[in-house]
C-alpha cells in the first residue's frame, strides 16, 4: 500500500480530491431526498388526522402505513450517509498522508541536492584559502605598524627613562610650590549684624526714567 502511495503521489492527490467531491455531491443527493421523504410522510399524518375526523378508519390506516415506509426509507438513506461520512473521512486522512509523503519526499531531494553541491572537499579547501588570507593579513599589518626610517633607531627603554625623570621633576616642582589661601574674612563680633551697604545715589537719568515709568502708569 505505501509503496504504491509513494509511487504515484500527484496522482493519487487528484484521484482523491475527484473522489471526495464525488461523495460529497452523493451526500448532498441523500440528505434532498430525505427531505423529500420527510415531507411526504408528514402529509400522510395530516391526511390520517383528517380521515380520522371524517371517521374513515380504513384510509386513515392506510396512510399511516405509507408514513411507516416513508420512515423505512428514510432510516436508510440516514445509514447511507454515515457510510459516505466515513468513507470521507478516511480518504481526507489517506490525502493528508499522501500529501505529508510528498513534502518528506521533496525535502530529503532537496537536502541531497545541497549535499551534492556542497563538497566536504570543496568545504575544506575554501577554509584553508580563508585561514591563508587571514595570516597574511596578519603579517601585511605587522609589517606596517613596525617603525622605519629615524624612529626604527630609537631606544624604547632609554625614552621610558627619560619619560619618568620629567614625571620625576615635575612632582618635585609641585611640592616645592608655597601653600596659597584665601585670605581670611574677619570675624563679626557676636550681637552685631553686618553693616548693610551704602545705597547708591540716583543719578539724574535714574530719576528721569522714574518719572517717565510714573507718567506711563497713570
Amino acid at each position: 500500500m505505501f509503496s504504491r502511495l509513494l509511487g504515484k503521489p500527484k496522482q493519487q492527490q487528484t484521484s482523491a480530491v475527484a473522489t471526495l467531491e464525488k461523495l460529497n455531491e452523493t451526500l448532498e443527493m441523500l440528505e434532498k431526498k430525505e427531505n423529500v421523504l420527510q415531507k411526504k410522510a408528514s402529509a400522510e399524518v395530516e391526511k390520517a388526522k383528517t380521515y380520522t375526523k371524517a371517521k374513515n378508519k380504513r384510509a386513515a390506516i392506510q396512510c399511516l402505513k405509507r408514513k411507516k415506509l416513508y420512515e423505512e426509507q428514510m432510516g436508510q438513506l440516514a445509514n447511507f450517509q454515515l457510510r459516505i461520512h466515513d468513507q470521507m473521512i478516511l480518504l481526507e486522512g489517506a490525502k493528508a498522508t499522501t500529501e505529508t509523503v510528498d513534502a518528506l519526499r521533496d525535502g530529503a531531494a532537496a537536502m541531497k541536492a545541497m549535499q551534492k553541491a556542497t563538497n566536504i572537499d570543496d568545504v575544506d579547501k575554501t577554509m584553508g584559502e580563508i585561514n591563508e588570507q587571514t595570516e597574511n593579513m596578519k603579517q601585511i599589518q605587522e609589517a606596517l605598524a613596525t617603525p622605519i626610517g629615524a624612529s626604527a633607531d630609537f631606544d624604547e627603554d632609554e625614552l621610558e627613562a627619560e619619560l619618568e625623570e620629567l614625571e620625576g621633576a615635575e612632582l618635585e616642582e609641585e611640592l616645592l610650590q608655597p601653600a596659597t589661601t584665601a585670605p581670611a574674612t574677619a570675624p563679626v563680633p557676636a550681637g552685631r549684624v553686618p553693616a548693610r551697604p551704602a545705597p547708591q545715589k540716583r543719578t539724574e537719568e535714574d530719576e528721569e526714567l522714574a518719572a517717565l515709568q510714573a507718567e506711563m502708569a497713570l
